[in-house]
């Protein structure tokens, strides 16, 4: 019996308790679905429930009364053994063993697909991470906000959503001036400009423009005259710097739906039909010959500059007609992955999805990222071999593979600091945590092996009941954790859940391994419990798969 199962058990329960008019309640006040959780000490059962505690006034009761009549009309169950009323009206259940083995047989029915849920059906998500500026190899920062937006998309769209992966290519303005005349310093070796950018890389990008526009017979533009040249660079550069950028997102398994170009939003009139439809809302007014929009009125510390008073357009007002645009091409949530210094950002973007006549936290979420560092030989690593100044997603990558690159960063809460200990990553122990997750997925996958090995097969049936020690009954309970961990992940927006759940069923699966046999023994005939602990051992294969493939990590069968 899965914990869906037993909830819907219960909650049926109460609503027939409601139709004999035991129970004076509103049945659209049971919830649905009723929430079981495993119980800290296995000493209470398998699964606990406190509805009881939830409904008992509301249903003209005590709550311990309340929990007595759901253990009366569940308790004669086939497959319950007991049921104890605990403290003020708490329930803990025991499966039968039968029951509880079911499990393994609906995780292997159910396949690829087990862990999936509807937590989040009918929303549609914009989620936009990584948006690095086209100026520089994605730094660290960059990595962890790809590794965690795309695991988060993965884990959404498992709970039911429509995700739409959006990278906002922030193409105008004064970075991309910097970048550019970087580019002709570079190409005609003089010094890096005041606030430009360094590194091999700038060298390398100048070189390569340099190469094209001679290749296709036009001037060497370091023959031009600055302004001609500078636009030669700024127009190639960026396409060169951001096509680099691409690639190496999409060695790194993210893939985006849609690049959309800042520039796009002041070509085509959206900044001012933006600020218009602002206007109209009666947010927006004009004082010392700039337009503001009233911010402080949604709980920002001061009103925000839309146009300036030399009548350019701030960087705020491309953030308006984007979110509108966001919200135009029908997402119900727009979601912002930002680094830690864009913290001051909130207020405001906040602010203007009210003025909109949105909800704060509902229609705009901001998930703000902090640092990451590297640390190797116990001493930071901080410059690049490639980029001068940062280290780079590419420097991760090199030292550790995509797998451990992507697990350490989505490991963690994007709200904490995160360190990663190369060395750590890079060993074959417990104490690297992916390598901890994908061995126990190999073992599983050796485990099959051997056991064909030993004519032991699933197809001899399935005993569910076989599963009667105390070491099946824990791994079942923690593989029957696995929808409700991804759909927490999903409407918390949590990704790191699924890692750390991971480590779980690979810590419960190992101390099984040690203490059950798929295998007989020498001399041994093959028996039910035998089979039945290969179908288990087959289920923790599919949910060790399952979560992987939601971290894009690589399940391998073989280490």
């Amino acid at each position: 019996m899965t914990p869906d199962a037993l909830a819907e058990k219960i909650r049926c329960a109460l609503v027939d308790l409601v139709s004999a008019g035991r129970l004076d309640l509103d049945v659209e006040a049971i919830p649905s679905p009723v929430k079981v959780e495993r119980p800290r000490s296995r000493e209470h059962g398998d699964w606990a429930t406190n509805v009881a505690l939830q409904l008992g006034k509301r249903a003209g009761t005590t709550p311990r009364d309340l929990a007595a009549m759901i253990a009366e009309a569940i308790g004669d169950d086939e497959g319950i053994d007991a049921v104890e009323v605990a403290g003020p009206g708490f329930l803990n259940i025991t499966l039968s063993a039968a029951s509880a083995g079911e499990l393994a047989r609906t995780i292997l029915d159910t396949g690829p697909q087990w862990g999936r849920s509807t937590a989040l059906r009918d929303l549609a998500v914009n989620l936009e991470f990584v948006s690095a500026n086209p100026t520089g190899p994605i730094h660290l920062g960059g990595a962890r906000w790809a590794a965690v937006g795309d695991t988060l998309a993965r884990v959404m769209e498992a709970c039911g959503a429509d995700v739409t992966r959006e990278y906002y290519f922030n193409d105008h303005g004064s970075q991309i001036d910097r970048f550019s005349s970087s580019l002709l310093a570079a190409a005609r070796g003089e010094d890096v400009p005041e606030d430009g950018y360094g590194g091999d890389y700038i060298g390398e990008i100048a070189q390569q423009v340099r190469d094209d526009e001679v290749a296709a017979g036009r001037p060497d533009p370091v023959d031009l005259d600055d302004a001609q040249a500078q636009e030669v660079f700024r127009a190639r550069g960026v396409e060169l710097m951001f096509a680099q950028i691409k690639d190496k997102l999409v060695e790194f398994g993210v893939n985006f739906d849609v690049f959309f170009h800042e520039e796009t939003l002041h070509r085509s009139g959206a900044v001012d039909r933006s600020i218009q439809r602002l206007r109209d809302a009666g947010a927006v007014y004009e004082a010392d010959g700039a337009v503001w929009l009233r911010t402080s009125q949604f709980a920002d510390d001061k009103d925000r500059v839309l146009i300036k008073s030399d009548g350019e357009a701030a960087y705020f007002a491309a953030d308006t007609a984007y979110y509108l645009d966001k919200r135009e091409r029908g997402a119900d949530c727009c979601i912002y992955l930002l680094g830690a210094d864009h913290h001051g950002y909130i207020g405001r973007m906040m602010a203007m999805c009210e003025a909109y006549g949105d909800k704060a936290g509902d229609n705009m979420q901001i998930i703000i990222g902090q640092l990451v560092n590297l640390v190797k030989d116990g001493k930071p690593v901080r410059m690049s071999k490639r980029a001068g100044n940062v280290v780079t997603l590419d420097d991760l990558v090199d030292a550790v593979g995509v797998d451990a690159a992507r697990y350490a960063l989505v490991r963690s809460s994007m709200d904490q600091a995160l360190d990663i200990d190369l060395d750590q990553l890079a060993s074959h122990s417990n104490d690297n945590p992916v390598y901890y997750v994908q061995y126990a997925h190999a073992r599983t996958c050796s485990v099959a092996t051997n056991a064909a090995e030993h004519e032991v097969s699933r197809d001899a049936g399935f005993t569910p009941a076989a599963l009667d020690t105390a070491a099946d009954s824990e791994l079942l309970g923690v593989l029957a954790r696995f929808p409700a961990i991804v759909a927490q992940a999903g409407e918390l927006r949590e990704p790191h859940r699924v890692a750390h759940y991971l480590e779980d069923v690979a810590a419960a699966y190992h101390a099984w391994y040690a203490k059950c046999r798929v295998t007989p023994r020498a001399g041994e005939e093959v028996n039910a419990g035998h089979v039945a602990r290969l179908w288990l051992n087959d289920a923790v294969r599919q949910v060790l798969a399952n979560g992987l493939n939601l971290l894009g990590v690589s399940a391998p069968e073989k280490m």
